[in-house]
C-alpha cells in the first residue's frame, strides 16, 4: 500500500487550508507533492470506484502529530464529500476529544498531553459518498499507568482534574485529596 512519513514541525504550517485541500481533490496519487491530503483522496476515490472500505493507518511516536494527521484527513473527508452537515465532520467526532484525552492522556517525558491509548475511527458515507456519521472507539489502554509512572511522567489526566474538584460538592463523597506527582490520589 501507500506509505507516507509525515514529520509533525511543533508549528502551524499553510498546508492544511482549503485551498490546499482542493488542490488535492481528484488528483492521481503521484501527480503532486506527499501529503496527507493525497493519501485521503486515494482512499475516497478506491472507495467510490470500488464500492469498498478503505483503511487509513495513522501512526507513529509520541508527539509524532497522529491526532492532527487523522483530524486533518476527516476534515479533507469532509470537503471534497461536500457534507451537508452543518458543522464539519471532525468537529462532532473530535466533540469527545476532551473527555477522551481526560480519561487516556497523560504527561510523559516527551510530551505533555501523550495518547497513551489507541483510537480507531469509522467515518460512514451515504451512496453519493457524503458523510452521514462516524464512530470513535479507544482500544488499547495502558493499564500500568495507573498505579506505576516513571520518573517526571504522570498518571492520567483524569486523576488530577478530579483531585483539582475535590472541594465541589458533587465530589466531597469521594474524599479526595491533592495531588502529588507520581503519587495523584489520596484517599
Amino acid at each position: 500500500g501507500i506509505i507516507l512519513v509525515a514529520i509533525n514541525p511543533y508549528k502551524q504550517l499553510p498546508i492544511y487550508g482549503d485551498a490546499i485541500i482542493h488542490a488535492y481533490s481528484g488528483q492521481n496519487m503521484g501527480d503532486m507533492d506527499p501529503h496527507i491530503f493525497a493519501v485521503a483522496e486515494e482512499a475516497y476515490k478506491q472507495m467510490a470506484r470500488n464500492n469498498k472500505n478503505q483503511s487509513i493507518i495513522v501512526s507513529g511516536e509520541s508527539g509524532a502529530g497522529k491526532t492532527v494527521s487523522a483530524r486533518y484527513t476527516m476534515r479533507y473527508f469532509a470537503t471534497v464529500s461536500k457534507s451537508s452537515s452543518n458543522a464539519h465532520v471532525e468537529d462532532k467526532v473530535l466533540a469527545s476529544n476532551p473527555i477522551t484525552e481526560a480519561v487516556g492522556n497523560a504527561k510523559t517525558t516527551r510530551n505533555d498531553n501523550s495518547s497513551r491509548f489507541g483510537k480507531y475511527t469509522e467515518i460512514s458515507f451515504d451512496q453519493s459518498y457524503q458523510i452521514i456519521g462516524a464512530n470513535m472507539r479507544t482500544y488499547l489502554l495502558e493499564k500500568s499507568r495507573v498505579v506505576f509512572q516513571s520518573e517526571n511522567e504522570r498518571n492520567y489526566h483524569i486523576f488530577y482534574q478530579l483531585c483539582a474538584s475535590a472541594m465541589q460538592p458533587e465530589f466531597k463523597h469521594l474524599k479526595l485529596g491533592r495531588s502529588q506527582e507520581n503519587n495523584p490520589l489520596f484517599i
